[in-house]
């Protein structure tokens, strides 16, 4: 347990018998913090900053948690619009938790506030507390001093401290040891009108009386202050009686991991071999890219707005998407516990709706900083109704490619050819020992392999390499995603004629696009293998090919395609395995050599990007595609 000073203690000390806390709403690293101090010294009442009036409520929702509950206090309508504030019973917040914890030590609580018929409430910006964790909480609030805001004088803030302070006097009469929770940026007014007495003015009357709701599943993200993930969280660790203190950034850490699986378990059956590219050294520069990401907006921890904004940009939409789904997780709040009981609200951005559709503006008694809509482009995976509609309406008469992937995988086939150049010209490499210049370079292992220390080191004991110019070029590269490759899954065999000069011919055995449908005239598909030409020139199909009859597999037959069309005698392979012999033999058959090239060489998510393409119902679709087709 924490224990401060006793200048910092001063600071906390209304009187002998009356210890503040001041607390920042909406943080679980305040929560922690106010937690360990208030069970640093032992109390016999605690005072909190909400109405009395509220207390029943308060206290049944608290026996709810783990599941989330509001407490709702109806206001007269404004504006022709139902008003309402509202009380969330969240374990995270610092007055639910300190209360919670008085209730387990069986410590009297006491509600103070002051009764209001329509709740003001005040944004005042503070920072992220997190820096709680090097510095103490006397100090962080009293670095606030110089910019808390003065209450207005006959304004409701006014009145409620004035309240506050004239409940601790009545308090301190039957209790020795009180432990006030106050909003930071009241407990030097508190202070003030405790220790001058100011005069107090009555609660006012409650329009309606307070009642308890439950929380929709799908809205809990705006009720909670944490991520509903988080939360769920700092619950198992209570459970489990485990510490808590670095949950805040280990809780991130735990995000990924679970993101991670989800989005490996959803690919599982499809992408069969291929490579997982989220590793965790991607992982490390995600919170890398996080952490400069949130200091930008001058904080230390980061928001669901930038974790997913990061997820979209270092592993695309579909891992942001998932992210974005775990971290709106929260396994306390299923819907069988909430089929008997309390009515469920759905919660907004100062909006409540009741479960009959009725839309209320709302305040939250208990807000940290003020919330904002942040937009971000994801394009979720379409229902499966929405896919056999589009599958349905499909033109068979009508189909293209969609040019940004066309430029993508033409310049990845100009870099394999230089590859394959770069092989052969290897191949015929030679060294020799220097004499009068370096040529291609020293080789290294040459020379270290003939160099006697014993007899001394002479010039001609240096050996160069010398490579000459590679003879020959590469026409055709091959591309072997699987192998071996599954007819039924690839079962949709194509041949493409390019469009333009600048785009090789194709022929390519992938999965069915109309099984996979994204978007209205969007199809997806996924090689299992492909041929680029270049430069194109219009060849026969090599599916209906009658002379390439003899290939036993989808593999073989691209490969003898490959070899009876290519003009070159050297065609490039990039393949997950060593070539195999009958591959070999194919080349021979048609007098061409094979080059490999590994698929390893190359990086998982770069493979993924260049394996997946869309097809697309004519080339009006390509006007609205982008719209469609996840980055």
């Amino acid at each position: 347990m924490k224990t401060l000073s006793p200048t910092a203690e001063s600071l906390l000390e209304l009187s002998s018998h009356i210890r503040i806390l001041p607390i920042q709403h909406a943080s679980s690293d305040v929560a922690q913090e106010v937690r360990e101090l208030f069970l640093s010294q032992r109390a016999d009442c605690l005072a909190v900053g909400l109405p009395s009036s509220v207390e029943p409520l308060v206290e049944q929702g608290i026996q709810r948690l783990p599941q989330i509950s509001l407490v709702v206090l109806p206001e007269p309508g404004q504006q022709e619009q139902p008003t309402c504030s509202y009380i969330p019973i969240d374990p995270c917040q610092p007055t639910i938790m300190v209360l919670r914890v008085a209730k387990g030590e069986g410590i009297d609580r006491k509600y103070i506030d002051r009764d209001v018929t329509i709740f003001e409430p005040l944004s005042f910006p503070s920072p992220d507390p997190y820096a709680l964790k090097l510095i103490s909480l006397p100090t962080f609030a009293g670095a606030l001093l110089p910019f808390m805001p003065y209450p207005k004088p006959q304004s409701q803030r006014y009145e409620r401290i004035k309240w506050m302070a004239f409940k601790l006097h009545e308090l301190e009469l039957d209790y020795s040891s009180i432990v006030c929770l106050c909003p930071i940026e009241d407990w030097p007014w508190l202070r003030d009108a405790y220790q001058q007495r100011w005069a107090y003015t009555s609660p006012e009357p409650l329009a309606d009386t307070p009642f308890l709701c439950t929380v929709a599943p799908s809205t809990l993200y705006f009720a909670l202050c944490e991520l509903p993930f988080m939360t769920e969280l700092f619950e198992q660790r209570r459970l489990e009686a485990r510490s808590d203190e670095h949950l805040s950034i280990d809780g991130i850490k735990e995000l990924l991991i679970e993101s991670r699986t989800r989005w490996l378990a959803k690919r599982s059956s499809t992408y069969a071999q291929e490579a997982n590219w989220v590793t965790p050294q991607l992982l490390q520069m995600f919170l890398q890219y996080v952490r400069n990401l949130t200091l930008l907006e001058r904080r230390l921890t980061p928001d669901l707005y930038t974790l997913v904004l990061a997820s979209k940009q270092m592993a695309g939409d579909e891992f942001a998407i998932t992210l974005l789904e775990t971290a709106k997780t929260y396994v306390f709040q299923d819907k069988e516990s909430l089929s008997v009981g309390l009515p469920p609200y759905a919660v907004g951005i100062e909006q409540l709706e009741s479960p009959d559709g009725e839309v209320s503006r709302a305040k939250n008694r208990l807000q940290g900083a003020a919330s904002s809509w942040r937009s971000l482009s994801l394009k979720p995976t379409p229902t499966r109704q929405k896919k056999q509609q589009w599958a349905y309406r499909w033109n068979p008469f009508g189909q293209c490619s969609w040019p940004p992937e066309d430029d993508r995988i033409e310049g990845f086939t100009a870099h394999v050819r230089e590859q394959a150049k770069a092989v052969l010209g290897a191949d015929l490499a030679r060294v020799d020992k220097f004499t009068t210049s370096i040529r291609d370079g020293i080789d290294m292992r040459e020379t270290l392999r003939n160099w006697n220390p014993k007899r001394g080191k002479k010039l001609s004991d240096i050996y160069v390499k010398d490579i000459p110019p590679s003879r020959g070029n590469v026409e055709i590269v091959v591309f072997l995603f699987e192998v071996p490759a599954d007819p039924a899954k690839f079962s949709w065999q194509a041949t493409w004629y390019a469009e333009h000069v600048q785009e090789s011919t194709l022929c390519f055995y992938a999965t069915p696009f109309l099984d996979n449908m994204v978007g209205p005239g969007i199809g997806q598909s996924q090689y299992g293998g492909s041929l680029f030409q270049f430069p194109p020139r219009p060849i026969p199909n090599v599916w209906d090919d009658p002379r390439l009859d003899f290939a036993q597999s989808l593999e073989d037959r691209l490969i003898a395609g490959a070899a009876l069309h290519s003009t070159e005698r050297y065609i490039a392979v990039v393949s997950p395995i060593p070539l195999m012999s009958r591959w070999k033999k194919i080349a021979r058959k048609f007098d061409r050599q094979l080059i490999p090239i590994p698929l390893s060489r190359f990086s998982g998510q770069t493979v993924n990007r260049l394996r997946h393409f869309h097809v697309l119902n004519g080339h009006q679709i390509r006007s609205f595609a982008s719209e469609f087709i996840q980055g």
